[in-house]
This record gives C-alpha cells, structure tokens and sequence, in this order.
C-alpha cells in the first residue's frame, strides 16, 4: 500500500470508529469458531498465533504489524505452519472494519495496548491485551469503562492468573486458613544478568518497510533509533514501563493478586541503571515498596544483573502471615520453617485451563466472572508499576488516594496520570 492511499485509509477508518458505525459484534454459539486477528506479531505475538490455534473453537484469521517486513515474514510462516494464509494489515483500524474478525489479541509496544484495546471494543470485538494492559492510571480507568460501555470481553495477559494451583493457593494465603493472617507480599524478578546493555545508537532513517508513525501511536513524534525497535523499547519511557511492567509485571500481578488490597497508599522505588552506560533510561536494579491503608505492605525487587536467589526463588513470589509464609515452588512453612503439606483433596485444585481456552470460553458464554485476568486485574497490576515508576523518576516517595486515584499533594507526579497523546492517537476519557 502506497503512502498516500495508507494515509487515505487510516483517516477513512478513523472517521468510521469516531461514527461509531462499526458492527457492534455478534454473540457466537458454542459451536462457531472465534475469529482472531493477531495485533504485533514480532515476540508475544507469536505466543498468541498457537495458543489461539490450539485452542478449542478459534482461529487466528489475521495478522497486524506496523512493520510490513515483519508482517510478511510472519504470514509466510503462518502459512508453512498451519496450511492456510492469514489476512494481513498494516492499520489496526483496517482490521477493525472487517466483520470477518471477531476478537483482537494485542501483543504490541505497551504504549499501544489501551488504545488498541479500546478501539476493539468500539469496533464491536472482544479483546485479549498483552501485560501491563495500560500505560498509564487514566488508560487502565478508560479500559474498565470501555469494557463496561460496550458490554465486552477483556482478557489481561498475565497468565498465572490460569495456573489453577496458583488460584488455589492464592485462595488459602487471603484466607489465612494454613498461615494466618497476612502481612507482607513479595514478588522478585531477577533476570540474573540477561539484560545486558544496548549500547548507544543516533537518531537514523526508519528501515523501509516500517510505518514508524503508525509504530508510535498514541506516543509523541520521536526520531527512529534502532535503540527502541523492536524490542528494546521496553527500556524507554517514552513508549515501556521498564523492567518491573515487562516481565515483573507477571510476579507483581501475582502479588497483587494475593494481597487483595487493590492500591496503595504511598509507594517508594529507589535503583539505577547499575554496572554499564548505555542510552537505555530505566533501571535495571530497582527496589520498591507499598503500603496499603490496613498497614500491610508489599515489596518489589527488580535484578536484571548478577545476583543470588530468595531461597530458591529468582522469578517468583512469596507472601508472609503470623503463622508461617508461602514460598513459590515450595508451598507453605509455618513459623519454624518447616514445610506444611496441603492435601489436594482438602483443597482441590481444578481442572487446568490455558489462558487462551478460558478467554475463547469467555467470549463465547459471555460470563464476565470467569476471565481469569480482567480489565479491573489489569488497572490494579499495571497501575502498581505506573506508581513505582512516577516515584522512581520523581525520586521520592510519593502518597497515593486509592479512592480517587491521583498522588497526594504531588503536581508533578500527577501529571504522569496519563500523558500528550499524539492526535488522533488519544485514549479519551469514556463517559
């Protein structure tokens, strides 16, 4: 597609989505199959092309990429894989006006995920969004209201949220039936030296093939740096939450989980890009803690660089009670550190359901209280990082209202609520 017909499209598209004319969905039988498009199909993204393909009653019909080299390369071998050819687009939106596609599974640059999440659901699709589901407080309160307005399916990556013995764990630590009553979570994401340094690149033309404006979307206009494509974006608040919204955000989400607390009341992250000197902005070493209005707390470890292991644990979560403490891997202790054995009949574990499946069968029995990971999981998590992250550029401890969700007495920290969303690219506010 030529530029200007690209152009053509996208405003064409855009102009439907603001109409609000879109299909608003349909309803699926138990027994249709749930036509998937694939949004970002470079890392995660590949992820998502099997799991929905080996799930029961889906299919991947459609591949989205900003990157056309990237696009082609992953429809050939889509093709190879399963026999059959996927529609491809560059532009979300035109992927959206297709009534052929039923559902959008998001595994893009996380400054795309509430806006492309929201754009489905205005388009009549369910949606499945890569973590942190949000790049922001105010795009983690747009994507609960989007889900509530248009009545849809929103399904968080964070797929611990699917491992049933975590369910029931998570369910005897809040009780406090093995442990007591808990106190503290910890969740620890130590990568243990495998996040080396990017070095230091200039500014340079974008690789033909890539729409790098269509790539930045909601972010303002930056010159392309070979530093932020394709994955190490990640590193650079302009478009990624660092390490602790990449993968902490899985063992965060899971202490979130656990904690069942929703957000704190002040936060602290102190740390620093530790041991070379690249162009990357956020840390690499980073050590964060919250405190909830109850008094309880939870702590957050960040160790992208060589370092030892919490009684065994490097990527992981343990939570601590009065009577005893959990460990990930292990299970329960009691307070002189021996194991305590909890027998699976007692407390059962259910039937295993993959993260792919249990949003297929969500979609399909509309039953918002089986999606393991919601839109209302996904503010919670990702917001925590968010907070994390204000305090660790502000460099101080900052005090958050959960009630309102805004900082406390803080203007500066306030304005990193949300951000300058490039036109045409904003996530509004829903009413």
């Amino acid at each position: 597609m030529d530029l200007s017909r690209r152009k053509f499209m996208g405003a064409s598209t855009a102009a439907v989505l603001a109409a609000g004319s879109f299909s608003q969905g349909k309803v699926l039988g138990a027994n249709e199959t749930l036509r998937i498009c694939v949004m970002g199909i470079n890392g995660r993204g590949r992820s998502h092309i099997d799991g929905f393909q080996s799930a029961k009653g889906a299919e991947v019909v459609a591949l989205c990429d900003a990157d056309a080299r990237i696009l082609s390369r992953g429809a050939g071998q889509f093709e190879k894989q399963y026999g059959k050819a996927p529609k491809t687009f560059v532009d979300i939106r035109e992927a959206l006006a297709d009534p052929d596609i039923d559902a959008i599974s998001i595994a893009t640059p996380n400054h795309w995920h509430t806006l492309a999440a929201i754009w489905a659901m205005e388009a009549g699709k369910d949606v499945y969004v890569e973590k942190p589901g949000t790049y922001n407080i105010h795009e983690g309160q747009q994507l609960i209201a989007a889900a509530d307005k248009y009545d849809k399916i929103v399904q968080h990556g964070t797929q611990r949220r699917s491992d049933m013995r975590w369910a029931r764990d998570i369910e005897l630590i809040q009780n406090g039936s093995i442990i007591g009553d808990m106190y503290m979570g910890r969740g620890l994401c130590y990568k243990n030296g495998n996040r080396g340094s990017i070095g230091k690149h200039e500014d340079e033309e974008a690789p033909k093939g890539l729409d790098w404006r269509l790539w930045q979307g909601p972010a303002s206009e930056q010159n392309y740096n070979k530093g932020y494509h394709p994955y190490t974006w990640h590193w650079f608040w302009h478009y990624g939450c660092g390490e602790v919204g990449n993968q902490g955000i899985h063992q965060l989400d899971v202490a979130v989980w656990g904690m069942n607390r929703g957000f704190p009341v002040e936060v602290y992250s102190a740390g620093g890009r530790y041991t070379y000197d690249d162009m990357a902005e956020t840390p690499n070493t980073n050590n964060i803690t919250y405190t909830y209005e109850d008094g309880t707390m939870m702590v957050f470890e960040v160790r992208n660089r060589f370092t030892n292991h919490e009684d065994g644990v490097g990527v992981g979560n343990l939570f601590y009670a009065n009577e005893g403490y959990y460990v990930e891997g292990k299970g329960f202790f009691d307070k002189q550190m021996k194991h305590i054995p909890v027998d699976d009949k007692e407390y059962p574990i259910a039937k295993e359901e993959s993260c792919w499946q249990n949003f297929v069968n969500s979609v399909k029995s509309r039953d918002k209280s089986s999606i393991r990971g919601t839109a209302q999981d996904a503010h919670y998590s990702s917001g925590h990082a968010h907070l994390a992250n204000a305090s660790y550029r502000l460099g101080t401890s900052l005090k958050f209202d959960p009630k309102t969700e805004k900082f406390v007495g803080n203007d500066e920290a306030n304005k990193m609520l949300t951000r300058d969303y490039h036109p045409g690219f904003e996530v509004k506010t829903i009413a």
